[in-house]
């Protein structure tokens, strides 16, 4: 047996809100009963659902791997042994 919730909210969070469901491939009424069942299940607020965004830092590091990716004069190596070799580690 279901019921209609009928909820009112800020439309650009309500927006926002649906935007970071779809990138979870959620809607808006799986993404409320996911909440709803869980509260129940936990006795409380239960959980914490993001999307996985990367600190400046972390962004920054990632950059600068693509670029030296690209960069064919700068050397590879194929295993963690001739990596150590070249550090003499």
């Amino acid at each position: 047996m279901t019921t209609n919730l009928n909820i009112r909210t800020d439309k650009n969070i309500k927006d926002q809100a649906e935007e970071i469901f779809n990138q979870l491939g959620l809607n808006m009424t799986t993404a409320i009963n996911m909440f709803l069942r869980t509260a129940v299940r936990e006795n409380g607020i239960p959980f914490e659902l993001k999307l996985d965004t990367p600190n400046k830092d972390t962004k920054a590091a990632i950059e600068e791997g693509r670029k030296l990716f690209a960069d064919y004069s700068v050397k590879g190596y194929n295993s963690i042994k001739e990596l150590r070799d070249a550090l003499d580690v």
